[in-house]
């Protein structure tokens, strides 16, 4: 078999790139000639954590088949948020903990999805499954992979599977989770100095819900009116975004990760559809839901129900 490329999402967070690196090292430790690479560059986050366990970033790609057919995907299986020529390549594996949609195969794949907060809690568990030793680099990227997408064990999605890999892992990794998760978090809000179009393709996602596109992006913080008082900027760009990507709506999440909220955003049409998911009415474009800080589970499902309808 041909070089195998593992990868996660668009617009990489900590765990789409994390997951790549420890499936890719699980394979090659299963004796299969595969490479992690990257659909984007680290965030701040992500890059705090590979400095911190001295991983270089994966290489960064746009497309995949002048190189390889085969590849595995992880964090991801919705083909819109893969890489450009994903319906010429053939999937061997998928691991995710994802919805299912808009994905399909010719040939038979092995695919493991689980309801957990994040890909590197079944990765971790897949090596346990596979007896294979587990560096502590690696598990420090898993690790810091479970942090992020719990944010600490805050999310809704938090899983008891969760906390036990992620205490597993810190262990292994020699840290102390509490004081090395809060640190990695911050150095991911340090937005002022960032531009409208680096906040809104930071950590982006677009979904078909009904017959639409729905474009759904995510920046932490720790101070709302950081994001906020750019409004009007960032109205201007993602209007601009949804005529050039043919988005039917945008949604920008500010998620506060100390106080567990998130104020919301909306540019597009229909608004109703998103007033009826969140119980709001949107005033000057804005929500506040209290609460919600998971795309994943507080979001995107509320949305796709409110469209199928």
């Amino acid at each position: 078999m041909s070089k195998i490329l593992v990868f996660g999402h668009l617009n990489p967070d900590t765990d789409a790139i994390g997951a790549a690196i420890a499936f890719g090292h699980l394979q090659q430790a299963l004796g299969k000639e595969a490479e992690a690479v990257a659909l984007g560059e680290p965030s701040e986050e992500t890059q705090y954590a590979l400095d911190y366990f001295q991983l270089a970033a994966p290489r960064v790609i746009t497309q995949v088949k002048e190189e390889t057919t085969n590849v595995m995907l992880v964090d991801h299986n919705e083909f819109q948020q893969s890489v450009s020529d994903i319906a010429d390549l053939t999937v061997l594996a998928v691991v995710d903990h994802h919805r299912i949609a808009n994905f399909e195969t010719a040939n038979p794949l092995y695919y493991r999805a689980e309801p957990v907060g994040c890909t590197s809690t079944i990765i971790a568990k897949m090596y346990k499954e596979e007896n294979v030793e587990i560096p502590q680099a690696i598990a420090g990227i898993m690790l810091s992979a479970i942090i992020s997408d719990t944010l600490l064990f805050k999310s809704p999605t938090c899983t008891p599977d969760d906390v036990r890999i992620a205490n597993e892992l810190a262990a292994i990794a020699e840290v102390n989770l509490e004081e090395y998760g809060l640190e990695m978090l911050k150095a991911g809000t340090k937005l002022s100095d960032k531009s409208v179009d680096f906040l809104l393709d930071l950590d982006a996602k677009s979904f078909t819900m009904g017959d639409k596109i729905v474009r759904v992006a995510q920046v932490n913080t720790v101070d709302l009116s950081e994001i906020f008082d750019r409004q009007a900027e960032l109205e201007v760009k993602m209007a601009q975004l949804s005529e050039e990507n043919h988005y039917d709506l945008f949604l920008l999440i500010a998620t506060d990760i100390l106080a567990s909220d998130s104020e919301l955003l909306v540019v597009g049409e229909p608004v109703a559809n998103v007033e009826q998911a969140f119980q709001v009415t949107l005033v000057n474009h804005r929500a506040f839901l209290p609460g919600v800080v998971s795309r994943k589970k507080q979001v995107v499902p509320q949305l796709t129900e409110s469209f199928n309808q």
